[in-house]
């Protein structure tokens, strides 16, 4: 049997770091965010009858990708690949999750519970291996589309119902760039988290800021105030770095003001500190110029499209 599955990774909008459950099983977090077309993708093959040693020429080449064996009656393999470089801040190391799970139930994904149960299995996963991080990612990956997640007990999902012609306008503006410089989260995460368990104050309340901005980035897209929405996207900048520096550093201020005349709003990806950060252009003009801007540094800016179906798999 071949099974074949596909997940997408997201860009944060507001709200990010308040996924995490340091936080959120304390004070509730929420963040809004937003699937995009750059996949990764794995298919897993299996052969009844065959027996082969568990891992059997594993690899990794140029991101998550590798081939495993299974001992047993059946023999797996399973193959990953990406265009997406590890450190974005895309969260593909979750998509990566998702996408294995997927695959090993087997089954056919019928319903979004199902969705937000492999997401949350994706998630265990990573807190077993004891990788520091939140929840955001493995959902917004599973699930697909615009959507505000609420985190506590338990993770409820709000999705974002756009116009069809605002969520293209939308899409159209915003330009994602790879900084070149890949950055592992879960380094800023020990610095934030050891911030927020010694009581640092202005941790605290960027913790807090960031969590409402998600509800304020929600309202505004949906009333289709897309400057409020935009400078709700910038400050999340700021509250970053009211976590800790580590979310920041000269190469992504130096952009951010390169852009600045250009743009109603950005923000880096994720946890910050490197990998990708994205623009809100002001016009396709402005977008233009941005990327012209970017490319006199050496850097690629990318148009971006929503994902609105999440995890997909294929039984063959």
């Amino acid at each position: 049997m071949m099974i074949s599955s596909r997940a997408p990774v997201r860009i944060d909008f507001a709200g990010a770091w308040t996924d995490v459950p340091d936080f959120s099983d304390a004070f509730g977090g929420a963040t809004l965010n937003a699937a995009i077309g750059l996949y990764v993708t794995g298919q897993l093959e299996t052969h009844e009858g065959e027996q082969t040693d568990l891992f059997n020429g594993a690899k990794v080449v140029s991101g998550p990708s590798g081939k495993y064996a299974a001992e047993g009656a059946q023999a797996l393999g399973v193959s990953y690949g990406s265009e997406i470089p590890t450190g974005s801040g895309l969260g593909m190391s979750a998509t990566l999750n998702v996408v294995w799970l997927a695959m090993a139930r087997r089954e056919p994904i019928e319903t979004v519970q199902d969705k937000m149960h492999i997401a949350e299995l994706a998630y265990d996963i990573e807190k077993t291996l004891g990788i520091i991080g939140g929840k955001q990612d493995q959902y917004a990956s599973a699930v697909g589309g615009i959507n505000l997640f609420e985190f506590g007990d338990t993770v409820t999902r709000q999705p974002i119902e756009l116009a069809e012609a605002h969520m293209r306008e939308l899409e159209s503006l915003i330009i994602l760039c790879y900084t070149g410089k890949a950055r592992l989260s879960s380094n800023i995460h020990k610095s934030v988290w050891g911030n927020f368990r010694a009581g640092r104050e202005e941790t605290l309340r960027a913790l807090f800021s960031l969590r409402d901005s998600a509800y304020a980035a929600k309202q505004a897209l949906e009333e289709w105030d897309l400057e409020a929405f935009s400078r709700i996207v910038t400050n999340q900048r700021h509250y970053m770095k009211h976590l800790d520096a580590s979310t920041s550093n000269e190469q992504i201020d130096e952009l951010f003001e390169l852009a600045a005349p250009d743009m109603m709003g950005g923000k880096p990806s994720g946890a910050g500190g490197g990998g990708c950060l994205f623009f809100i252009a002001k016009s396709q003009k402005t977008k233009e110029r941005i990327r012209e801007k970017l490319a006199s540094h050496g850097l690629k800016g990318h148009d971006v499209t929503f994902d609105m179906e999440g995890l997909v798999i294929e039984l063959k």
